[in-house]
């Protein structure tokens, strides 16, 4: 049958149990008691290690999910702001509005001014736009130390 699990990797598939099922219903109402379930731990295990896999809270991944979906709908299509809120699965316009300026950095309208569509793959556009969490200083590789200590030596 194969090598058991450590429990690093099982901790690990659970988790990305949870996220690919907010991948795949990020529109449809989705509560963390329902996605520790799927994780099979409780609702304050899950959060926690959530955040440690991911880096950031169920609730703000799935917000950071649907942000991202509504920045492809704003530049591919005329539908409405508020149209686009409900399709990615915010109930209110000012929610969306919000949660999309802090994401993106300006409001939906805004970024549908500065961004037309454009003849690229859909896949290239959503690796380069991205939301990503601003970090204040570059992440630390062994490669970088590396460098440093040379550098210092």
């Amino acid at each position: 049958m194969g090598r058991p699990l450590s429990a690093q990797e099982d901790t690990n598939r659970r988790m990305l149990r949870a996220r690919d099922e907010m991948d795949r219903r990020y529109a449809d109402p989705l509560d963390v008691p329902t996605l520790a379930a799927l994780a099979h731990l409780s609702v304050s295990q899950f959060g926690r290690v959530f955040k440690e896999v991911y880096g950031e809270t169920p609730h703000r991944y799935l917000q950071r999910r649907r942000v991202e979906r509504a920045m492809t709908l704003l530049r591919q299509t005329d539908r409405p702001v508020t149209d686009v809120a409900w399709d990615v699965g915010f109930a209110s316009l000012g929610t969306f509005s919000r949660t999309f300026s802090n994401v993106v950095g300006c409001s939906p309208t805004e970024f549908r001014a500065r961004h037309s569509p454009v003849a690229v793959p859909s896949c290239f556009i959503a690796a380069w736009t991205r939301p990503r969490e601003k970090q204040t200083a570059p992440p630390q590789t062994a490669q970088t130390e590396k460098r440093e200590e040379v550098g210092a030596g």
